[in-house]
C-alpha cells in the first residue's frame, strides 16, 4: 500500500475533479445568448476531461490500496461568461497546484510521476486556454490575484 498522505492527497484531487464535472456541466447548461453555440460545447468538453481525470485518479487510488472518495466540493456558477472564464481559470490553476504537489509526494515512483505529469500537462493547457480567453478583459488579473492570495 502506498503512503497514506499520498492517497489522501489523491482523494483531494479526485474531489476537485468531481467538482469540475459538475461545475463545467452546469456552465454548459446555463450559458445563453450569442456565445452559447461556441462555449456550451467547450464547457461540456471540459466536464468530460474532468470525468476522465476522475476515472484515472480513482483507479490509481484503488491500485495504491486506497478507497476513492465519492464527494465533491461546492461549485462556482454564474450566468456571466467572463465570470465563468475566471472561475474556470481559478479551477484549472488549483488543479495544477494539486497535481504538482502529488508529484512531489510520489517521490521516486517514476511510473506514478509520469502518470501525474501527463494529467498535469492537460491541466496546464486549461490554465493557458482560460488565460488567453480572459486576456484583455480584466478578469484574468482578478482570477490570478485570487490564486496568489489563496
Amino acid at each position: 500500500m502506498a503512503d497514506q498522505t499520498l492517497i489522501d492527497h489523491l482523494n483531494e484531487i479526485l474531489k476537485h475533479e468531481w467538482t469540475g464535472v459538475a461545475q463545467y456541466s452546469q456552465a454548459s447548461f446555463i450559458i445563453e445568448g450569442v456565445w452559447r453555440e461556441v462555449y456550451a460545447e467547450k464547457f461540456s468538453g471540459d466536464a468530460k476531461e474532468s470525468f476522465g481525470h476522475a476515472r484515472l485518479v480513482g483507479d490509481k487510488i484503488v491500485a495504491l490500496g486506497g478507497v476513492p472518495v465519492a464527494t465533491r466540493n461546492e461549485i462556482q456558477q454564474s450566468r456571466d461568461l467572463q465570470e465563468i472564464f475566471a472561475f474556470s481559470l481559478t479551477f484549472e490553476a488549483k488543479a495544477v497546484e494539486m497535481y504538482s504537489k502529488a508529484i512531489e509526494l510520489a517521490g521516486g515512483d517514476k511510473a506514478l510521476v509520469v502518470f501525474l505529469e501527463d494529467i498535469l500537462n492537460e491541466e496546464q493547457e486549461g490554465v493557458d486556454e482560460y488565460t488567453k480567453l480572459l486576456r484583455n478583459s480584466g478578469a484574468a488579473a482578478t482570477a490570478n490575484s485570487t490564486l496568489k492570495t489563496a
